[in-house]
């Protein structure tokens, strides 16, 4: 071809050449005419997590293997769902890292690193993870966990801007997705335990301009109040923690409807969890616990509901909100659904709020039920500790019967895909409770071991995760999974007939969606909890799944890898690193007194617990500090912990909460935790 026409072909090569994530209204309004993409986190707007493609099937699920994987370079957790857009696949790891490959081959196009200071890990109560990513015109949107906002380059990943959405001399962290509504990035942010007031921004997609936020709980009442809304909110609160310590932060479920041309989110506890620490003299505590729904364009308040009034068990109303076409007796309706981590399943009129059904899908103590007509749970009074001063067990438990792992809805089936899990809990009143700026304020003390005698036996002492096929109609469920492990795992359903889920034992696995029967398995060689997305390149249908997460010892490693599979998949995971030798109970003699004990127990709770305490399932991703060398010399234990020898690797020094002294209590204590671990030594 001539030079001469080359040159001027150039020009129209170049206009002609597909740009990466060209995501727009128009294109996301029509997801479902592109079965092959998944162009946000939970594939549409509704975020039903639903695949129209049915190459792979129940009659050939069977054959399906490895396409290729990628392995991470992190044992921390990873939760995200990618997004695939026009043959690239997006997604985050845990430390906000983002990884863009051809979604055909794996081949890595780009990554990203944020950089994320080690010293931020300890601002969260939940380890350093990220759920996903946003696109929109030639862009991805990540939220960073140190609270940036960061918008880069699809085809490059190089920054676009970058904005600070959070206070960086506060605990705020982000872990969850950002969602696009009209050309802007909706994002919240996460730590009510630690301390922060929780709000909901919004950003101009094109450059990084703060466009609204609304806050979840009223400030300081001698400032003027933002809206209405708060000052409403304020009068359902007493005393002065939630101005000072706040909560409500909006950490993950968030859905956009375009027909209300509304944002629905939930918002998580107060700080502290007990509702009688935080606020003394009564009180709802608004808007804590609650889904809300606000004006994409303004931010401002439509509705809100409740799921928790007074909540004082962790019950979080973060979990991940769905909208579905629903018929419910005899009157289409447009629901707005969550599988709460209370208990309780809800669907609310996407458009005013109303309570449509709402009944307990696993086992629940701390009520009997919800009434319908007021929309309020009705309590169990023996449940409220912090109001009887007595210690009790409750179900669910903090860690809660569903968290932040995605369910699907069939419309094949008009079936829920949810995780479950069954588990409780001792909550006791910590009468010593004090606030604290800066570190977890959960406002319990630690229940005797004699709170179960006379618990019902069917009451699981240990935590049981199971994937459910609930009914939202009937408000019933249909079928359940076999035991899936202690900790639950995000679903996918397909038109195939399937629906695909992982499991924290170490499974990766497909199911039919109208009884549960088990179709296909694979070892990952690590536990998945993250959800897996369904995409189509040149005809070929890929599961793709993210996974590395609740090994059962933090020595062993986690093998954290992005792994997709295909029909007729060839690719080989390597072998399995061999498991590492026992670990041995080696505690230094018992030291200390009664009053030291006690001291360091206190300490441990408050500052430890969440990360190291195997007894609230640490999940393998921080040590058991029973086993920990560091208890066996005063000079290492402090080194770690006020010294902070560790902090790149997230463990900061503890220097600003503990002194000298508490640091050798707090070594005390663990030491007599070992020793109470020990095998029986029979009598001389």
């Amino acid at each position: 071809m001539p030079a001469a026409l080359c040159a001027a072909l150039l020009p129209l090569l170049l206009v002609a050449a597909p740009k990466p994530a060209q995501v727009d209204t128009a294109r996301l309004l029509n997801a479902d005419r592109e079965p092959g993409q998944w162009l946000t986190v939970g594939r549409t707007y509704d975020e039903q997590r639903y695949s129209p493609l049915t190459r792979i099937n129940t009659g050939n699920v069977d054959q399906l293997g490895l396409a290729w994987h990628y392995d991470l370079d992190t044992n921390r957790g990873q939760e995200a769902s990618p997004i695939v857009i026009d043959g690239v696949l997006y997604v985050t790891s845990a430390w906000s890292k983002l990884f863009a490959f051809n979604a055909k081959t794996g081949r890595l196009l780009w990554k990203y690193d944020p950089q994320v200071p080690g010293s931020i890990g300890i601002k969260g109560c939940c380890d350093v993870v990220n759920r996903g990513v946003a696109a929109w015109k030639g862009r991805i949107y990540l939220g960073a966990y140190d609270g940036r906002l960061i918008a880069l380059d699809a085809k490059t990943g190089k920054v676009a801007w970058s904005v600070q959405t959070t206070d960086p001399a506060k605990a705020y962290t982000i872990t969850g997705a950002p969602r696009i509504a009209n050309g802007k990035v909706i994002i919240g942010n996460a730590g009510s335990e630690i301390g922060v007031r929780g709000y909901v921004s919004a950003y101009d997609a094109a450059d990084g301009r703060l466009l609204w936020r609304f806050h979840t709980i009223p400030g300081d009442p001698a400032q003027p109040y933002e809206n209405e809304q708060m000052r409403a909110a304020a009068a359902t609160w007493t005393g002065d923690l939630y101005w000072k310590l706040g909560g409500a932060t909006v950490w993950d479920g968030m859905v956009y409807e375009p027909a209300t041309n509304l944002v629905y989110f939930g918002t998580a506890n107060g700080t502290p969890w007990v509702a009688e620490a935080r606020s003394p003299q009564g009180g709802d505590n608004l808007f804590t616990t609650s889904i809300i729904a606000v004006n994409a364009d303004t931010g401002r308040y439509a509705w809100h509901y409740q799921v928790t009034p007074a909540e004082t068990w962790d019950y979080d109303a973060t979990s991940p909100l769905m909208l579905a076409d629903l018929t419910i007796d005899g009157t289409p309706r447009r629901a707005l659904m969550q599988v709460s981590k209370n208990g309780f399943f809800y669907a609310l009129d996407a458009a005013t709020g109303a309570l449509l059904r709402a009944k307990n899908y696993t086992a629940v103590s701390w009520a009997t039920g919800i009434d319908m007509r007021t929309g309020r749970p009705i309590e169990v009074p023996e449940a409220r500790f912090g109001k009887t001063g007595k210690a009790v067990v409750v179900q669910p438990g903090g860690q809660g019967a569903h968290s932040w792992h995605p369910m699907a809805f069939s419309r094949r089936t008009g079936l829920l895909y949810t995780p479950v899990v069954e588990t409780s809990q001792g909550f006791a009143p910590d009468p010593n409770y004090r606030p604290r700026i800066g570190a977890a304020n959960a406002g319990t003390g630690r229940a005797p071991a004699s709170v179960y005698e006379g618990v019902h036996a069917d009451v699981p002492r240990n935590a049981r995760a199971f994937l459910i096929a609930w009914d939202p109609v009937a408000t019933r469920e249909v079928w359940r999974s076999d035991l899936r492990g202690t900790i639950a795992s995000g679903a996918l359903a397909t038109a195939g007939g399937l629906v695909f889920q992982g499991a924290q034992r170490g499974e990766f696995s497909a199911f039919r969606d109208s009884d549960g029967a088990k179709l296909w398995s694979t070892d990952p060689q690590t536990g998945v909890v993250a959800a897996p997305v369904s995409y189509m390149v040149d005809g070929e249908q890929y599961i793709a799944v993210l996974a590395g997460y609740g090994t059962r010892d933090y020595y062993a490693g986690n093998n954290s890898r992005l792994l997709v599979y295909r029909l007729g998949g060839k690719a080989k995971l390597p072998p399995p690193a061999a498991p590492p030798p026992p670990r041995q109970l080696n505690p230094p003699p018992l030291f200390g007194t009664a009053e030291i004990l006690e001291r360091g127990a206190r300490l441990y709770n408050e500052n430890c617990t969440m990360c190291h305490d195997t007894a609230y399932g640490n999940r393998g991703l921080f040590p058991d500090l029973r086993y920990s060398p560091t208890i066996n010399s005063s000079d290492a234990f402090r080194a770690v912990v006020l010294d902070g020898v560790l902090t790149p690797r997230g463990m900061v020094s503890f220097r600003e909460r503990f002194g000298d002294e508490d640091a050798e209590a707090v070594r005390a204590y663990i030491t007599q935790r070992a020793h109470q671990a020990l095998p029986a030594r029979p009598a001389p």
